[in-house]
């Protein structure tokens, strides 16, 4: 992102509070994200929460509407875009909490839902869990009280051991802990 110079902020000053305004609405409306954070900034009735199950339920509709011919590769396209997704709820919101939760919830849906691909020839989606599994706990050691990191410790401990357990477990280029320790 360009940083704004001191001649852009002397520029924006001199505007009417009428031209801010149509630069701010031409603004908008080309960019979704930047909608969705005035609107999460502005609004009252867009909450933490509304942007949270806004997000949810994206993730949601993105891994159960993944279609191609293997669908292991078209769940590994669809964890990438899963990923988008988190990140663009932690820049609307700046919430580390709620990021964690994301990572969390697609893991839950992973795990009830498409543990059987971890056994498809293609690799792919085995990994990319694996690394969202070491995201969350890096998420979860660096910007979470470690009060905290007790609320998390069975669930990624399920989520490790089940990754641990399988065959392709081997053909990780990155070391995958055994369990999630609480220092």
């Amino acid at each position: 992102m360009p940083v704004p110079s001191a001649d852009f902020k002397q520029a924006l000053k001199r505007l009417s509070e009428k031209e801010k305004e149509a630069l701010l609405l031409r603004l908008v409306r080309k960019d979704a994200e930047a909608y969705d954070t005035l609107a999460f900034e502005l609004l009252e009735d867009v909450t933490l929460e509304t942007v949270f199950e806004r997000s949810q339920e994206t993730i949601h509709d993105i891994l159960f509407t993944v279609s191609g011919r293997s669908l292991s590769k078209a769940l590994n396209r669809g964890l990438k875009k899963v990923t988008q997704e988190i990140a663009r709820y932690q820049r609307i919101t700046k919430d580390r909490k709620g990021e964690v939760e994301l990572h969390l919830y697609t893991l839950h849906l992973i795990f009830e839902n498409f543990t059987g691909q971890f056994e498809s020839i293609y690799k792919g989606f085995y990994v990319a869990t694996a690394r969202l599994v070491l995201k969350a706990i890096t998420l979860i050691r660096k910007h979470l009280h470690p009060d905290l990191h007790l609320e998390y410790q069975e669930a990624l401990n399920s989520f490790l051991t089940d990754l641990n357990t399988r065959s392709k477990r081997r053909t990780l280029t990155f070391d995958l802990p055994l369990q999630f320790e609480i220092d």
